[in-house]
């Protein structure tokens, strides 16, 4: 099977990436290395894969239409995961154009190249960060979730809108993936747990928001890669139950599905940081901070339908997934 995954370079394509040349099948990997965060990082995870004689690098822009469909063109990929965005909630305050360019533009780049070159499948990520400004938990994908609250969320609810069109209009097989606050081993600098242990060791204070009142479903990143590798296997199909009178935001008439990849088992911010305490063997000092704007307090997945229909439920602990996030970190920084 030939694969096109974009965002080899980050955090969770790249983890994907292995698995799937492990397992045999040919990749073409797209990323652009830009500078959002460390491209010492990125050229890193892509170094784990680059020589392997199954993997194809594509140093491209997703945002990029002509390059695109020269691509699809010449590969024809039979299968495609999109996991190349312009990440962090925080930051699309910041910068919301580059959130349209990469998360609209770009993922409409795809959409194109899937409906012309004949993909089967097309799995792409969306986010926990759609739920906005829903409290009713666990978030389950046949609630509505029409009130983000930050620019990042809003794209990735265009992507799931965009998908369903497409699957409507072309016959074309789209399962989206809202993920859960991702973690481990070869992680994003902008994340916490990533900020918290470099601060932490350093003697640096961290800052606490929402005073520590936070619970997030922390997601494991071997079991994001476990449930994208398994939806993809597990190629989208119609809900012959559908119906426009009471219609369910989770399926459709076409071939659309949407899942949450979430551990199921939220856990307080404190607790989190706690449990780096000791695997540090150092104490934090915090700074204690109030909600961000675009930050949601709570977190929590319901992933009945990737259980019926896949099979799957993330299980890794924070204790286990942190521990094996420091061992990491010690090892990658010693050796840098």
């Amino acid at each position: 099977m030939k694969v096109l995954i974009t965002g080899t370079a980050g955090f969770i394509g790249n983890r994907l990436a292995e698995r799937l040349l492990e397992r045999g099948e040919e990749i073409i990997g797209i990323d652009n290395l830009n500078d959002y965060y460390d491209v010492t990082l990125k050229e890193a995870r892509l170094a784990k894969i680059k020589d392997h004689p199954g993997f194809t690098e594509a140093r491209i822009s997703i945002e990029d239409r002509p390059v695109m469909e020269a691509l699809f063109a010449k590969h024809k990929p039979n299968k495609v995961v999109n996991l190349a965005a312009q990440a962090g909630v925080r930051y699309s305050l910041e910068n919301p154009h580059s959130y349209v360019e990469s998360n609209i533009v770009g993922f409409m780049n795809i959409l194109e190249g899937c409906r012309y070159n004949g993909v089967e499948h097309l799995v792409y990520a969306s986010s926990s960060s759609v739920y906005g400004a829903n409290t009713n938990m666990p978030f389950s994908i046949h609630n509505n979730v029409d009130h983000p609250l930050s620019m990042y969320a809003a794209t990735k609810k265009a992507n799931e809108l965009m998908a369903h069109t497409y699957s409507h209009l072309y016959d074309l097989p789209t399962t989206g993936l809202r993920f859960f606050t991702v973690y481990g081993p070869w992680g994003r600098p902008d994340m916490a747990l990533f900020l918290f242990t470099k601060k932490i060791l350093a003697g640096e204070p961290i800052d606490v928001f929402n005073y520590g009142k936070h619970r997030r479903d922390f997601t494991y990143v071997d079991d994001i890669v476990e449930g994208v590798i398994r939806t993809l296997d597990h190629t989208a199909q119609p809900n012959p139950d559908w119906s426009g009178d009471k219609p369910d935001p989770g399926t459709a008439g076409g071939p659309y599905r949407l899942y949450n990849i979430g551990n199921n088992s939220p856990v307080e911010l404190m607790h989190y940081i706690k449990v780096l305490e000791d695997c540090l063997g150092k104490k934090a000092e915090m700074n204690m901070l109030p909600l961000q704007p675009g930050d949601v307090p709570d977190t929590y997945a319901n992933v009945e339908d990737l259980v019926t229909d896949v099979d799957y439920k993330p299980d890794t602990s924070v204790e286990d997934g942190i521990a094996r996030f420091v061992s990491w970190y010690k090892s990658y920084y010693s050796q840098a």
